[in-house]
């Protein structure tokens, strides 16, 4: 089943963030959401995946597996990198192949919180792409690396994503040019 927002509006106080948003994204497919900052990216995420309910409109065909990339990591920070990661996964894959791939080799042991930044971020995004959802949000989720790592990461999750369904927040046409589909503007 497709994802389906019909007249979606959302609005904090008297900002209004999301007006009359209507639009169907296909199934097995990127769809890179683009715009301004504040312009209602992650509420329009947030909404499509049910955390926020809409003040107006439907969101149909978001009861699936979702996974998620939040701006901030939401990684357990007194666990281990591979804890995080067994977190969401069912027996005990050898996760070995899948950490050095993005450049987490040899730290599979190494508590959270003594992790940079961009490690975290990789953490993340390993976890929600192994987690295997029906769909799959990305909001910003190569913010914060370098741009070899980046690179690499963003190869990495092209490759485990295709031909699934994924909705990327991105204010980079790079990221967006790279993972192909639709690119929608807001």
């Amino acid at each position: 089943m497709a994802l389906k927002a019909e007249n979606i509006s959302k609005s904090f106080g008297d900002a209004k963030v999301i007006d009359s948003f209507t639009h169907e994204f296909a199934e097995n497919t990127v769809t890179a959401i683009m715009g301004s900052s504040g312009c209602g990216k992650t509420t329009l995420l947030s909404v499509l995946m049910g955390i926020l309910p809409p003040d107006s409109g439907t969101v149909t065909g978001n009861d699936v597996k979702i996974g998620a990339v939040f701006q901030e990591d939401r990684l357990c920070e007194n666990l281990s990198v591979q804890s995080n990661l067994r977190l969401v996964l069912k027996g005990k894959p050898d996760l070995g192949k899948e950490l050095e791939a993005v450049g987490l080799g040899g730290i599979a042991d190494k508590p959270v919180r003594e992790l940079s930044g961009g490690m975290k971020r990789r953490t993340a995004l390993l976890r929600a792409i192994l987690y295997e959802p029906d769909i799959l949000f990305l909001d910003e989720p190569f913010k914060g690396l370098d741009s070899e790592k980046k690179l690499t990461v963003m190869e990495y999750c092209k490759e485990k994503t295709a031909g699934r369904t994924v909705r990327l927040v991105t204010h980079d046409k790079e990221e967006a040019d790279l993972f192909g589909g639709e690119i929608l503007e807001i």
